[in-house]
C-alpha cells in the first residue's frame, strides 16, 4: 500500500497558474520554468491527470503562453490573486473530492502561487507546490514564498518527484514516455 503522502495520478490535478505572455517574461529563470511546466503538463496527459490553467487579468497580462494554451484549454479568468475561488466557480466542478491533490505550476510564486496554495490548503486539499516549476521576478521573492509555503505544512517538490511518484512503477509505456520526459527526449 502506498503512502497517502505520495502524490497520485488518480486523485491529482496539476493547476498551472498564470503563465501570461506578458507577465513571464519578467520572470527569473523564465525559460526553465516554462521547461518544467510544459514537462508536467505533457506528463498529465500521458497519466490523464487534469489539468487547468488560470488567467490573471488577461485584458492586461496577455493570455496563456501558447506552448501551454494549446496542450491547457480548460483557462478560467480571474482578478484575485489566489486561484482557489476561480477553480471553484467554475461549471465544472474541478476541485472535486476525488481530485484532492492539487499540484501547483506558475508564477509568481510570492503572489498568486503562495495565496492560490494557503487557499486551496485551507479548503482541506493536499497542495504541493513545483519548486522548479514556480517564478518569480527576484530569487528573494520566490525563496522567501517557498520558505512560507513549507512553514504552512504545504509540501514543497520537484518537478521529477511529481512525474515518477505520478508514474509509480518502472516498466510499463507510459513510464518509458515519462522517462524520455526527465532526459529531453520527447
Amino acid at each position: 500500500m502506498r503512502s497517502p503522502q505520495l502524490m497520485d495520478r488518480s486523485t491529482s490535478r496539476l493547476v498551472v497558474v498564470d503563465m501570461q505572455e506578458k507577465l513571464l517574461p519578467v520572470v527569473e529563470r523564465h525559460s526553465e520554468i516554462l521547461r518544467r511546466t510544459l514537462q508536467l503538463v505533457r506528463a498529465a496527459q500521458i497519466l490523464d491527470v487534469p489539468t487547468t490553467a488560470t488567467e490573471q487579468y488577461p485584458r492586461g497580462l496577455g493570455g496563456t503562453v501558447a506552448e501551454l494554451a494549446e496542450a491547457i484549454p480548460n483557462r478560467p479568468e480571474k482578478l484575485q490573486f489566489s486561484a482557489a475561488e476561480c477553480l471553484d466557480g467554475t461549471s465544472e466542478t474541478i476541485l472535486s473530492e476525488a481530485r484532492h491533490q492539487i499540484v501547483l505550476a506558475g508564477i509568481e510564486t510570492h503572489v498568486c502561487v503562495l495565496q492560490t496554495a494557503l487557499d486551496l490548503s485551507s479548503k482541506g486539499f493536499n497542495v504541493f507546490v513545483v519548486a522548479d516549476a514556480v517564478g518569480s521576478r527576484t530569487a528573494e521573492d520566490k525563496s522567501i514564498a517557498l520558505k512560507r509555503i513549507s512553514d504552512e505544512g504545504i509540501q514543497v517538490v520537484s518537478t521529477e518527484m511529481v512525474l515518477f511518484e505520478w508514474c509509480e512503477v518502472a516498466g510499463t509505456d507510459e513510464f518509458k514516455q515519462i522517462s524520455k520526459l526527465v532526459t529531453n527526449r520527447d
